[in-house]
């Protein structure tokens, strides 16, 4: 496989994580971009590339800011060349029931979690279009077709992520480059962890399958998307759910 540079958002830690080192054990250059944590995770990201054989960058960047976007797109591009893998993972979550949620929690949500998304693609398009190359990948959630209680602005920003992939793969088809969307369902990270017990019990008695998923099977997926196998694959929603959102 061509060696190519990534970018993975979100990718200090669990789903952005395993799809950083993924890309690398395909053997590509890989940045992670990271927001709110500090630096420890980043450079954990970093070491386990590194231990995968790959190339690596950290870079702390605010994909909500146009502005933190372009300049982490302009070290890439000054360290390796431009982006041509790009994995949007990042996301928050601001919960709360929808009659109490406030401004400031929905603008949040839906300004990271999609509006950065859009940053990170109208930045890598272009040059992508050039090059007759790109692969995109947005991270969605199961809860972007069921929806969720106590997530009306997640879900909405997950939705979202599904339309704007599908406009950007009928946009750019023309020019070879490919944007695809990854659901996973409830999966196994540090934020998981931190949930009560009943919670994951509920959790495993709604999936099919009955179990959490790893951060890893979503990352195999992401990865083959990513590939050049998937070249005949745009405008996708591939579930990595265990089952809980067939029929949605």
């Amino acid at each position: 496989m061509t060696e190519r540079t990534a970018l993975v958002t979100g990718g200090s830690r669990g789903i952005g994580r395993a799809c950083a080192v993924a890309l690398a054990r395909q053997g590509h250059r890989v940045a992670v971009c990271f927001s709110s944590d500090d630096d420890t995770a980043a450079k954990e990201s970093v070491q386990q590339i590194e231990e995968a054989a790959g190339t690596a960058l950290a870079l702390r960047a605010d994909v909500s800011d146009a502005d933190a976007v372009d300049a982490a797109f302009r070290e890439i591009e000054s360290t390796w060349s431009p982006v041509e893998l790009l994995v949007n993972n990042a996301g928050i979550t601001r919960d709360g029931l929808v009659a109490r949620m406030v401004d400031e929690q929905w603008a949040q949500v839906l300004q990271t979690n999609l509006t950065g998304a859009f940053h990170t693609i109208r930045r890598a398009a272009p040059r992508m279009m050039r090059a007759r190359f790109g692969r995109i990948v947005n991270v969605s959630s199961s809860s972007g077709q069921m929806g969720a209680p106590g997530q009306a602005n997640y879900s909405a920003a997950k939705a979202g992520l599904v339309g704007l992939a599908r406009s950007v793969a009928r946009e750019l088809a023309p020019r070879h480059v490919t944007c695809n969307v990854v659901a996973p369902g409830p999966i196994a990270t540090e934020m998981t962890a931190e949930m009560p017990d009943e919670w994951s019990g509920q959790m495993e008695q709604l999936v099919p399958l009955g179990r959490l998923g790893t951060p890893e099977e979503v990352a195999g997926v992401v990865a083959f998307l990513c590939s050049d196998s998937a070249a005949y694959v745009t405008g996708a929603i591939v579930p990595v759910d265990g089952g809980l959102a067939m029929g949605h």
